[in-house]
C-alpha cells in the first residue's frame, strides 16, 4: 500500500533535477494541503505531496516545446501553508488569511505562482491575494466539472462547492470551462448574472469552443484555476467527486497553450487531487499538467532560451 504522505517536509518539484533558489526562480510552487469541507471522497489534503513526489518521475525535456523548461524558468518549491494533515486544525478564516498574505508577498517578489491543493475553497484566498497584488482587472478562468456557485453548502459559505460564488461576489469576471454538474440554485444564478459557461456536453460537439472561450475573456489579465475533476476521470480518477465526460488531455493542453499565448496569465492553481491507493496515474498526470503550465508561461514570457 502506498504512503498517504503524512510528512510535512518539503519535497521539491522535480526533485534533484533542479537546484531550487528563490532569488533566481521565476516560478514558485506553493503547496496548500488544506481539507475541511470535502463532501464525497476525501484525501485532497494529500494531493500536494503526492504531486510533488510524482514530479520526480517527469522528464525535464518538454517534447512539445523542445526545451528543458525547468532550467530556463527556475522553480522554487515553497513550504506548505494551511496544512491540515495529521489532524491539524485550520479554520477556513485562517486558511484564507495565510493564503492571501502568502500570495501577496510572492506577487510582490514578482514570482509566477502555481498553488497546489487541497480543496477548491482555497482559491478564494489565492484570488484575494491577486486582487491585492494587481491594480489592473483580471478574469478568473475556471476548468472544472462543477459550477461551485452555491451560496453555501453543508452550513458553510467556505465550502469547496461555493468558491466561484465567492469570486463572483468579489465582482470579478469569470469564464467557466468543462462544467457538467450544477444544482438548480447555480443554474438560476448563471441565468440571472449571465455568467459565461462552456458546458462539457456542448464542447464535445463544438470544434470552435477553444477560440470562443478565449474570445469571451473580457480582460487582458487572467487567473487560471483548475479543479482536476474538470478533466475526464478516466485520465485523473483521483478526485473527490468524479464526473464523466470531462476534457481530454490534448484538448486541455491546446486550450491552455492558446490561453497563455492570447492573455497575460498572472497565476494559476491546481486543486482537488486526491491520491488513489496503489495507483500513481492521477498524481503523475497532474504533475505533468503543472509542468505544462510552467512551459506555456515560459514560452509566452520569453523565458525559453533560443
Amino acid at each position: 500500500m502506498r504512503s498517504t504522505f503524512p510528512s510535512t517536509a518539503v519535497v521539491d518539484f522535480l526533485g534533484s533535477e533542479i537546484v531550487p533558489d528563490y532569488e533566481t526562480a521565476k516560478v514558485v510552487i506553493l503547496p496548500i494541503p488544506y481539507e475541511a469541507t470535502t463532501s464525497y471522497r476525501k484525501g485532497c489534503e494529500n494531493g500536494p505531496a503526492s504531486l510533488l513526489e510524482a514530479s520526480h518521475q517527469l522528464e525535464c525535456y518538454d517534447e512539445e516545446l523542445d526545451r528543458e523548461v525547468c532550467f530556463d524558468a527556475g522553480i522554487f518549491t515553497h513550504t506548505p501553508i494551511a496544512d491540515t494533515r495529521n489532524g491539524k486544525s485550520v479554520s477556513a478564516e485562517e486558511m484564507l488569511s495565510v493564503t492571501q498574505q502568502t500570495l501577496k508577498s510572492l506577487i510582490e517578489d514578482q514570482k509566477f505562482v502555481i498553488s497546489i491543493g487541497g480543496e477548491h475553497s482555497i482559491t478564494a484566498g489565492v484570488v484575494q491575494g491577486y486582487r491585492q497584488g494587481y491594480q489592473e482587472p483580471f478574469t478568473v478562468v475556471q476548468i472544472d466539472a462543477h459550477g461551485d456557485l452555491r451560496h453555501e453548502y453543508e452550513d458553510t459559505i467556505h465550502s469547496h462547492a461555493c468558491v466561484m460564488r465567492r469570486i463572483v461576489n468579489m465582482g470579478l469576471p469569470t469564464v467557466q470551462v468543462g462544467i457538467r454538474a450544477i444544482c438548480q440554485e447555480e443554474a438560476d444564478l448563471i441565468k440571472e448574472k449571465n455568467l459565461t459557461v462552456f458546458r462539457a456536453r456542448e464542447m464535445a460537439f463544438n470544434l470552435d469552443w477553444i477560440e470562443q472561450a478565449i474570445a469571451s475573456i473580457p480582460t487582458e489579465k487572467v487567473f487560471l484555476t483548475i479543479d482536476v475533476d474538470g478533466i475526464d476521470p478516466s485520465l485523473i480518477p483521483g478526485v473527490g467527486t468524479p464526473e464523466p465526460g470531462g476534457l481530454n488531455w490534448y484538448s486541455t493542453l491546446t486550450f491552455l497553450r492558446r490561453l497563455f499565448e492570447s492573455k497575460d496569465v498572472i497565476g494559476c492553481d491546481v486543486m482537488e487531487l486526491a491520491p488513489v491507493v496503489d495507483s500513481v496515474v492521477s498524481e503523475f498526470t497532474v504533475a505533468k499538467l503543472t509542468y505544462k503550465l510552467i512551459g506555456y508561461q515560459a514560452l509566452s514570457k520569453g523565458w525559453i532560451k533560443q
